[in-house]
Order: structure tokens, then sequence, then C-alpha cells
């Protein structure tokens, strides 16, 4: 009887099993990497501290931007938020930034840590890193009569699902 050797159906370049761990990156360093990598957002004007995770070769293969909440009223000074979540694909990437960024906001004596996404992502990596959906918010403009700005890019427009780490 001859047995089947078991095989992996994402095997491959792309999806090997890949050793990450936490690297320090600073902001000019975080900001270039979602400038190549992040779907739609650019990189963010300041932040409170970013990390980076880089496998066995020493890459970076993604980043988390942590910084003062973006809305006002959140920004109550024991709160903070990830500006930026950014990866190449690697598995698990993105949960083990959310995961550890909870773990430096805490240690620097934050009480809250908040993200946003749009809501056709599905929050896997959020979920998996603990945290849990508050709810809708946002889908206003910041362009207004008495403060004209640049419009939100179209694929940013609307609501918002708020995460918040615990």
């Amino acid at each position: 009887m001859t047995m089947n050797k078991p095989t992996d159906a994402l095997a491959g370049p792309l999806h090997r099993v890949v050793s990450l761990r936490i690297v320090p990156i600073d902001h000019k360093g975080a900001n270039a990497f979602v400038q190549k990598h992040h779907r739609h957002h650019k990189p963010t004007v300041g932040h409170k501290f970013s990390l980076a995770i880089a496998d066995e070769t020493d890459a970076i293969r993604g980043v988390a931007i942590v910084g003062r909440p973006v809305a006002r009223m959140l920004d109550d000074g024991w709160t903070l938020e990830v500006n930026r979540c950014c990866t190449d694909g690697v598995r698990n990437g993105c949960s083990m930034l959310y995961g550890k960024a909870w773990q430096v906001a805490k240690a620097l004596g934050y009480r809250k840590l908040i993200t946003y996404t749009l809501p056709a992502e599905g929050g896997a990596s959020l979920r998996g890193a603990g945290w849990k959906c508050i709810g809708e918010r946002g889908g206003g403009n910041w362009n207004v009569k008495s403060r004209p700005r640049v419009d939100t890019d179209v694929l940013l427009q609307g609501q918002k699902l708020l995460w918040e780490a615990g």
C-alpha cells in the first residue's frame, strides 16, 4: 500500500512558511514601505511610533504606523490610532503588527488603541489579534465651505468600521 505525501495547496514562493519577528523602524522607513505597498493610502504626516516585521533574511515584510487619532473627539491623550498597517502579503503579518502595536501602546501608558477599515475589508487580521469591531463611523467629507480641503479619494469615502484593541 502506498501512502500519499500530504501537499500544501498554498505551497509556492508567495505562500511558503515564513518566520517573522518584530523589528524597529523609523517613520521615514515605514512611510517608504507604505508608499510602495499600500493599496489605497498614502504615507502619514507623523507618528508616535512605528513597528515592522522582518523575515529570516531581515527583509521588511510589513509595517504599522501608530499616531494620534485622526478624529479630534477621540484625541484625549489616552488613545492612539493605527493609522497604517501594511504588508507585502506575508501570511499573518497584519495580525502580528496589530497585536504588537497594542502591547507597545499599553507599555507606553495608553488606555485605548483604535483603527478603521473599509467595509469591504473583512477584518480577519484584527479579529486574529483580539480586536473588536465597535461599529460604523464616518462617511463625511473633509472638504467643507468653512474649511476647504482636497477631497477624499472616492475609494475612501463613505462609512468605515471602527475597531478597538483588547
